[in-house]
């Protein structure tokens, strides 16, 4: 008598996984932590010498200037893979599937609109003009090297040093803000490109898009505003 053999499960479908691409500005953070810093070091020393309501005003302030100055330089940052862009901004959090980013714009600010036309600002990706006029600088250089270095050999010589250069010389000089937001394209373009697959896999798991969701951060807003209402009663008492 024979025992059978167990059967192994059935293979489920495998949902893709998508890693976060993860942009945040760093002067934003260095300038965040040294506020932070500044702010830590006169607090402290109110509490410990001042006399009076002063420690106590020293607190309220502390606890209305920590949370917003932490949410507008080292909160703030964009996550995108191939499915949505998740924005971090000071006071809210905002997730937007690929299918319903319109477009992303650069302007004096960098931003994305939703296909209601709504705008959301990318906070953790600022726009540099100084920067922008430096890569153009260097951009109009590269090429001015790189018509040079091709009109300067001719022959079989030129041919070749052209061939092996032209890897690198082709690469064009962007700010870094702008890179980025080259690379937020780039993920918008390959959704659209997937799109009329996406909606025949759908069904299968393979693609997951919803809906658009804000969410307010009331972890900084709350002790904020505890912040500011206790430092006004304080100094309405004198």
């Amino acid at each position: 008598m024979t025992t059978p053999e167990p059967q192994s499960p059935a293979p489920q479908p495998s949902v893709p996984e998508y890693k976060d691409r993860v942009y945040r500005s760093l002067a934003g953070i260095v300038g965040g932590v040294l506020l932070l810093a500044l702010v830590a070091w006169l607090g402290i020393d109110a509490v410990v010498s001042g006399e009076g309501s002063t420690p106590w005003k020293a607190l309220a302030a502390m606890l209305l200037i920590v949370p917003l100055a932490a949410a507008y330089t080292v909160r703030p940052a964009v996550f995108a893979n191939e499915e949505r862009l998740r924005i971090r901004n000071p006071l809210r959090v905002i997730v937007l599937p690929w299918d319903r980013v319109a477009s992303l714009r650069s302007g004096y600010s960098n931003e994305v609109f939703d296909e209601a036309g709504t705008k959301y600002q990318l906070w953790a990706i600022p726009v540099s003009l100084r920067a922008r006029k430096k890569a153009a600088q260097r951009e109009e250089r590269r090429l001015a090297g790189d018509t040079r270095g091709r009109g300067g050999r001719g022959g079989r010589g030129g041919d070749l040093g052209g061939g092996l250069g032209g890897g690198l010389a082709d690469e064009p000089v962007r700010a870094e803000g702008d890179r980025v937001m080259d690379e937020l394209r780039e993920l918008l373009e390959g959704w659209e490109q997937r799109a009329p697959k996406a909606g025949a896999d759908a069904v299968q798991g393979d693609v997951v898009q919803g809906e658009i969701v804000v969410r307010w951060a009331y972890e900084i807003a709350a002790p904020a505003v505890a912040g500011a209402v206790l430092l006004a009663v304080l100094l309405g008492v004198g």
